[in-house]
């Protein structure tokens, strides 16, 4: 059995979870969702059983989930190990190349997200675009067609050590994806990034009807982290029963 983190957090969040999530069982964990955003990773661990935290440095009205607004990796480092598992999705803007065309700066968190994660003691995940690959040890890729979903959407995770992703065949892209930004034409997936139009069709393909579009462009497709967050608990169940035996 998945071990149980209800212990009381020194924390209080700022804001409880929304009246309208969708009742599921709890597998007896609680995920940490660093850089939260509007929550896509938060709902996907919340529909394979997780409670659900977020911390972002941005207030995010729209997250499901109880709330902390602060630092993500000083929050990691200092109350990560309270967690059955951590979720981050450092900003990707500095690996977008969208971003380096237009010339703008930004922060480089991969490295320190990934010092403060493995400081907690606790299995966790890193998450980011194709641009971050370099700076990810031994990532594993989801595609959106991997998981019933009609965008491509490819994310890249790195796990922490101990905890393989086990990752389904990578199907043949056969049906043509929309350019960047711009409407879906017929028979066509969409590429739901940018100043993008069609925000409804957006929610409806990647399963976010909260979102805005800010949330959509920048979000994590929750079918990818409820497949990854079913392979956690797995992994720390078995770890459990190995340690107890």
């Amino acid at each position: 059995m998945a071990p149980s983190t209800t212990r009381r957090y020194p924390f209080p969040p700022v804001r409880p979870a929304a009246a309208w999530l969708p009742a599921r069982p709890w597998n007896g964990l609680t995920v940490l969702d660093a850089y939260c955003c509007q929550g896509g990773a938060g709902m996907g661990y919340y529909l394979a059983g997780y409670n659900v935290l977020g911390i972002d440095k941005d207030p995010q009205p729209r997250y499901p989930f109880a709330f902390i607004q602060g630092d993500a990796v000083e929050f990691i480092a200092r109350h990560g190990h309270h967690f059955g598992f951590v979720h981050g999705s450092p900003p990707c803007q500095g690996y977008s190349g969208t971003q380096k065309i237009q010339g703008n700066d930004h922060p480089d968190l991969i490295a320190p997200t990934r010092e403060a994660m493995e400081s907690t003691g606790r299995p966790w995940v890193i998450e980011n675009v194709s641009g971050a690959v370099p700076e990810l040890r031994n990532p594993q890729m989801l595609c959106g067609v991997i998981v019933g979903l009609e965008t491509y959407r490819h994310r890249y995770f790195e796990t922490s050590p101990g905890f393989t992703l086990t990752v389904p065949d990578h199907p043949v892209h056969t049906v043509p994806q929309a350019k960047m930004g711009r409407p879906v034409p017929p028979g066509h997936f969409g590429h739901y990034v940018g100043n993008f139009s069609g925000v409804p069709r957006a929610r409806q393909v990647m399963r976010v009807p909260w979102m805005n579009r800010d949330g959509i462009r920048e979000s994590i497709p929750p079918a990818y982290t409820e497949l990854i967050g079913r392979q956690a608990a797995a992994h720390i169940g078995a770890a459990t029963g190995a340690l107890a035996a």
